[in-house]
C-alpha cells in the first residue's frame, strides 16, 4: 500500500501504550497530517503495569504517559467508545469518523465470572485508586486468580495491612504458563508472605460479600478481585470484515495489517504470525504494546517489516522482580541455573542447544543475556549454561 499522504485521515481506536506509540513514531517519521485517537476511557493514555503495584501502595495516583498531546497535534477523542467499523467509516457512541487508515488497538477486557457485578477488577486507573480505597487495614480481600496480577494484588494488600486470601481452581499458581517445578517455588512465596493460596477451589459464583465455591463452600470476604485473565476487546468489530482467530483476536499478517483494506492492528487485541515460533502468537504485555505500535506506524509510513519480536514481561511480587523473555513449548529442554532455595536464580529453555526463553527471579544479567542469545538464535553449551557462577554468553558454542 502507498505510503501516507499528508492530507489522509488517521484514526486509531484505542488509548493505550500501543496507540500512543503508533501515534509518537508517526510524527517522529516526519508524517504530519490529521491524526486522532479513539478511547472509551476519560482518561488521556496511560501506563497499566503501575495499577497493580504503585497505584495501590499509593506511590502514584496517576500513570498518564509524559507526552505533550498538542504539540504532536494528535486530537484526544476521550470517552468515546467504538461500536462498528465499515471500510472507511468508524462507529462510535458520539456518531461516525471518517478515516483513510485505521488502526485497532483496543486492548483486552477482564473475563467476568457469575455474579460480577459484586466483585472487583483490575484493568483501569479507575479499578486500581477504587480498590486502593477498599484496602484499609485489617479487611479480608479475597482475590479469584493465581496468575500474575493475582500475585501482584496480593503483594500489595499485604503491605497495606490487609487480610489475603487467593483462590485458584487449577492446582498450581500460574497455571498454563508455568510449569508445575517451577510454580512450587512460588507457591511458598504466598505463605511467606502471609497469603492463603487455596488450590483445587473452583468458583461457582460471588455475591456481595462472599464468594461461593463449587463444593457449597462460602468464603466471606470485605473485597472480592477476579484475576482470571483477560480477552480482546474485539466484540464490536463483528460483521466488519475484520478477521478474528478463535480466540477473538484480530488475525494479523506479519506486518500487522488486518483483513480489512486500510486497517492495521497492534497491542493486546492482535495475534501475529511468527516465524520465530512456527505459530500464531497473542501477547498480553506492555513491551508488546510498545513494540506493535511503533511497527505499525513504521508500515503506515511505507517501511513494513515482518514483526516477530522476543516477547518480554516481568512482574514484581512477595519482594521479587521476576522476569520472562521468549517462548517455551512443553517440549524444550529445562535448565537450572541455581536453585529455588536461592535467593536468585533462574531457568532457561532450549530447543536444540538453542535458547527459546528464560526465567529470572532477581537474576537481571541472566534475563539482559538470555535475551541477545534467543534473538541470535546462538547454540549453547548446555553444561555451561547451567552453571549459575558462569554469565551465560559464555556458554555460546
Amino acid at each position: 500500500m502507498a505510503e501516507l499522504k499528508s492530507t489522509d485521515r488517521v484514526v486509531v481506536v484505542g488509548a493505550g501504550v500501543a496507540a500512543a506509540q503508533c501515534a509518537v513514531a508517526l510524527r517522529e517519521g516526519g508524517w504530519h497530517g490529521p491524526l486522532s485517537l479513539v478511547g472509551a476511557e476519560p482518561h488521556h493514555p496511560y501506563d497499566r503495569p503501575p495499577l497493580s503495584k504503585d497505584v495501590l501502595l499509593a506511590k502514584a495516583d496517576r500513570t498518564a504517559l509524559d507526552l505533550d498531546w498538542e504539540a504532536l497535534d494528535v486530537q484526544l477523542l476521550t470517552g468515546r467508545r467504538a461500536t462498528s467499523l465499515a471500510a472507511g467509516r468508524l462507529g462510535t457512541d458520539a456518531g461516525e469518523l471518517p478515516y483513510d487508515r485505521l488502526v485497532l488497538a483496543t486492548g483486552a477486557i477482564p473475563i467476568r465470572l457469575p455474579g460480577a457485578a459484586a466483585a472487583r477488577v483490575l484493568r483501569t486507573i479507575d479499578d486500581s485508586l477504587a480498590l486502593r480505597a477498599a484496602l484499609r487495614p485489617g479487611a479480608h480481600l479475597v482475590l479469584v486468580g493465581a496468575g500474575w496480577i493475582g500475585a501482584e494484588t496480593a503483594t500489595a494488600a499485604r503491605r497495606l495491612g490487609c487480610r489475603v486470601t487467593v483462590l485458584e481452581a487449577a492446582g498450581a499458581p500460574l497455571p498454563g504458563a508455568l510449569p508445575a517445578e517451577l510454580t512450587e517455588p512460588m507457591r511458598q512465596w504466598y505463605a511467606q508472605a502471609g497469603v492463603e493460596l487455596r488450590l483445587g477451589a473452583r468458583v461457582d459464583r460471588i455475591e456481595p460479600g462472599a464468594v461461593h465455591l463449587a463444593d457449597g463452600e462460602l468464603v466471606v470476604a470485605d473485597e472480592v478481585v477476579v484475576g482470571v485473565g483477560a480477552r480482546p476487546d474485539t466484540a464490536w468489530l463483528a460483521g466488519s470484515g475484520v478477521e478474528l482467530d478463535a480466540g477473538g483476536a484480530v488475525s494479523a499478517d506479519a506486518s500487522l495489517r488486518t483483513t480489512l483494506p486500510g486497517v492495521w492492528a497492534a497491542g493486546d487485541c492482535v495475534s501475529y504470525p511468527s516465524a520465530r515460533y512456527g505459530e500464531r502468537v497473542w501477547v498480553q504485555h506492555w513491551d508488546h504494546a510498545l513494540h506493535s505500535g511503533r511497527a505499525v506506524a513504521a508500515a503506515l509510513l511505507g517501511g513494513e517489516v515482518a514483526y516477530d519480536p522476543v516477547p518480554y514481561f516481568w512482574s514484581e511480587q512477595f519482594g521479587r522482580m521476576v522476569q520472562y523473555v521468549g517462548r517455551h513449548s512443553a517440549g524444550d529442554r529445562l535448565l537450572w541455573r541455581g536453585s529455588p532455595e536461592d535467593a536468585q536464580w533462574s531457568v532457561l529453555w532450549l530447543r536444540e542447544e538453542r535458547p527459546v526463553a528464560v526465567l529470572t527471579v532477581d537474576r537481571p544479567r541472566d534475563l539482559a543475556q538470555a535475551r541477545r542469545l534467543i534473538d541470535q538464535g546462538a547454540v549453547l553449551d548446555p553444561v555451561l549454561a547451567a552453571d549459575p557462577a558462569l554469565p551465560l554468553k559464555s556458554a555460546v558454542r
